[in-house]
């Protein structure tokens, strides 16, 4: 096998894996941030009562649940 295929070998595999190694990392951190979004409970609390607001908890969770259906539905539109 001659050097030169060898060298260009290598460096199309080493490229392939690390498109291959960054869509995955993409791709799982979509997945995270949905599952687990950067704004908790505390935050919509504290967001709220900024607003002059004293929440109840089935207010946090009816925020909660909404700022994931809008993360869900904004990735699957994405996907289209």
């Amino acid at each position: 096998m001659p050097l030169w295929l060898a060298i260009v070998l290598i460096v199309v595999f080493a490229l392939a894996g690390f498109a291959g190694g960054t869509y995955y990392m993409q791709r799982q951190t979509k997945k995270m941030l949905i599952e687990n979004p950067p704004l908790n409970e505390d935050g919509v609390r504290l967001m709220m009562s900024s607003m002059g607001r004293k929440p109840s908890e089935v207010q946090v969770q009816q925020v909660l649940r909404q700022i994931r259906a809008a993360a869900k539905q904004a990735d699957t539109k994405k996907k289209k």
